[in-house]
């Protein structure tokens, strides 16, 4: 019992587990960018195996074999974190015995989508790091750190602020502009020179074109999220805006690096400080939406009147 209480059933730790699930699905990101700068993609050439005899590697393809596999292996990580939190929200109770509301059903999305994740992971091996499949495979991701995010606040008992209308359909808007942004990105990544394997062909779009088209839904992003600031005055909003800020310079440098015989930074450094700060960027989206909401309208009972109460 003591041993539930500590690692279940308290509010601490429900809300490390919560934290835990957030920091590990951003943290696959991060190495999965690591996989494609190092041209690890195809490390592993199948899957489930490793190799078409070994589950494991056996060093016949050098260092890469040993970057992919180990990007696989946080996948079972994941598994154990989120199979945790769904242990923390099914055993935690409030002051007055009840469950957190939505954090059980929040809990086991995630955890199928992990396993989605797994396996649409291995379709990405077995189609050659098709450029589609590549962009699906962060999608998800990304999805996932949107649903620890909700779990992180109602683990942490955040509730939304009433604010007017206005600020909060502009952050709505952001939040959908975040994602039309995401695709955007997939698509530049798509054209871009780091596919995780030299010989992966890519998409046929323009690299340079798609990096300003990309630049130019950021940029409104950011005009946005400047707007939010000013109507919402909030920590969160703020939070949000020096995020895409910072995540603009280093999508600005891999732009100018990628056509730049002398790079600034080596790409080994700015493609997974790119999707780290995208993950943040995510996170920060995900947490502003759901840090507002408009005002509950009451529905308004007439009062009977006089010669009517006196008629009942």
């Amino acid at each position: 019992m003591v041993f539930l209480m500590r690692h279940f059933r308290s509010e601490r730790a429900l809300r490390g587990w919560s934290i835990a699930l957030l920091v590990a699905n951003m943290a696959i990101v991060v190495t999965g960018g690591l996989v494609r700068v190092t041209g690890s993609g195809l490390g592993c050439p199948t899957w489930p195996r490793c190799t078409h005899e070994s589950f494991v590697p056996e060093g016949q393809a050098g260092i890469g074999e040993f970057i992919e596999f180990g990007n696989r292996l946080i996948t079972f990580v994941l598994v154990v974190v989120a199979l945790g939190m769904m242990a923390a929200a099914q055993y935690h109770r409030d002051e007055t015995g009840q469950r957190r509301p939505g954090m059980r059903t929040l809990s086991v999305l995630v955890l199928i989508g992990i396993v989605v994740q797994a396996v649409v992971g291995g379709v990405v091996v077995l189609s050659q790091l098709l450029p589609s499949w590549v962009a699906v495979h962060l999608w998800v991701s990304l999805v996932l750190i949107a649903l620890a995010v909700q779990l992180v606040r109602r683990a942490h008992k955040l509730r939304p602020k009433v604010f007017p209308t206005l600020p909060v359909f502009l952050v709505r808007g952001i939040f959908v502009l975040m994602w039309v942004i995401v695709l955007l990105g997939t698509l530049t990544t798509g054209a871009g020179p780091h596919a995780g394997d030299p010989d992966v062909a890519r998409n046929g779009l323009n690299f340079l074109f798609m990096a300003k088209i990309h630049a130019w839904a950021v940029w409104g992003m950011v005009g946005a999220t400047v707007l939010a600031v000013i109507l919402i005055r909030s920590r969160a909003a703020i939070a949000l805006l020096v995020a895409e800020l910072a995540q603009g310079l280093f999508g600005y440098l891999q732009v100018f690096d990628a056509g730049n015989g002398q790079p600034l930074l080596p790409m080994q450094v700015l493609v997974p400080a790119h999707l780290l700060l995208l993950t943040v960027v995510v996170a920060l989206s995900t947490n502003l939406m759901l840090s507002v909401r408009r005002r509950t309208r009451i529905p308004v009972v007439d009062e009977p009147t006089p010669k009517a109460r006196a008629a009942a």
